[in-house]
């Protein structure tokens, strides 16, 4: 049996929105992972190289803007909640504005570290267009690191930034890209904390998820799903099913699971798997950051006393706004709120019908 949003949501609607205008600003989350500079390039192209056959790119402008958990971060922020990051960036012109991006969104730095034999994770989306058309992704370049250096000796000061940060926190999020901050250690050592201070533990991992057991909940889309379990799931039936087995294999009291323009999934356990529906329109706009978006709502939901299925409903809504933007972007408490107000309209004027 499967559940699918109901008339539950928007009988809700009033105390969903109440928290979110008066919980959010109370609650501080702690986002600790993978910090990248996510740069923006944007050009015009309007003749061909006589060196080659490729276009010639002329440059306008560079734009820096966070990216993985410190775009969760900055979400936090925007939705607004107090919140702290613990990561990496390099001592270099990107890890520089990267800092200076996430403080002017409101978000505490003090956990970072800044390394001198580390360069800033970057990743550059090459906008291209013709002078007066729209600019479109052309090409990505990223600047990875191999290792982190001295990883002992950084994963106890990481560990050490995250306990600095955490006094009265209300929620955490890990938020593993793969490069290499979340630790098994660290893990371990915030998978403690959150258990001994009774706080929702929240985990985001591109391809490690199995290595995060026992924590609150995650936030894997279908792609990630089907690479642990090793094939594609071809119906709603065989991905229920998968990730039921997968929320008990991890030791979960939920898996939230974004799908893209079909909605989400969430499973949770002793529970009847719930379906959400897509918001906003089935063709998106950009997905850069979506899910970032998604586990800052999530947390902030958590942590501020609404249920699994109510928390994975605000997710779901801020998913939808997020994608219609254009580059890394953040969603605010008034669109979230329009947005929630916007649907339960609908469904009211349906129910009438009715």
């Amino acid at each position: 049996m499967k559940l699918r949003a109901s008339i539950y949501f928007f009988l809700k609607m009033q105390r969903i929105v109440e928290t979110i205008r008066q919980e959010f600003p109370r609650r501080k989350i702690v986002i600790v992972g993978d910090l990248i500079a996510d740069q923006f390039l944007h050009g015009t192209i309007d003749r061909v190289s006589r060196e080659a056959p490729v276009f010639i790119l002329r440059h306008e402008n560079t734009t820096t803007l966070a990216g993985g958990a410190a775009n969760a971060a900055v979400n936090v922020a925007s939705l607004g909640g107090k919140v702290s990051v613990v990561g990496l960036v390099g001592k270099d012109k990107n890890g520089e504005e990267l800092i200076e991006c996430l403080e002017r969104s409101g978000v505490d730095c003090s956990g970072v570290l800044a390394l001198d034999d580390f360069q800033t994770t970057t990743k550059i989306r090459i906008l291209a267009g013709r002078q007066y058309g729209a600019r479109q992704q052309v090409l990505r370049i990223d600047y990875e690191n191999d290792q982190i250096p001295d990883e002992d000796e950084i994963q106890q000061n990481l560990i050490e930034n995250f306990l600095k940060v955490s006094p009265k926190v209300d929620a955490v999020v890990i938020s593993d890209y793969n490069y290499g901050v979340a630790s098994v250690k660290l893990i371990e050592t915030i998978r403690e904390f959150a258990l001994q201070k009774k706080i929702p533990l929240l985990a985001d991992s591109r391809h490690r998820l199995k290595e995060f057991i026992g924590v609150t909940s995650a936030t894997p889309n279908q792609e990630e799903v089907e690479e642990l379990v090793g094939r594609k799931l071809g119906n709603e039936d065989e991905l229920v099913s998968h990730c039921v087995r997968l929320c008990e294999m991890l030791n979960m009291q939920a898996l939230l699971v974004t799908r893209g323009n079909k909605g989400m999934l969430l499973i949770e356990g002793g529970k009847t798997p719930l379906f959400l529906e897509a918001i906003g329109s089935k063709e998106p706009v950009d997905v850069t950051g979506a899910g970032d978006t998604v586990i800052a709502a999530y947390a902030l939901s958590l942590a501020s006393g609404l249920d699994f299925p109510q928390s994975a409903f605000v997710s779901n809504h801020a998913g939808g706004i997020v994608v219609m933007k254009k580059g890394t972007a953040c969603v605010s408490a008034e669109e979230l709120i329009e947005s929630l107000l916007k649907q339960g309209s609908k469904e009211e004027s349906k129910k009438a019908a009715d």
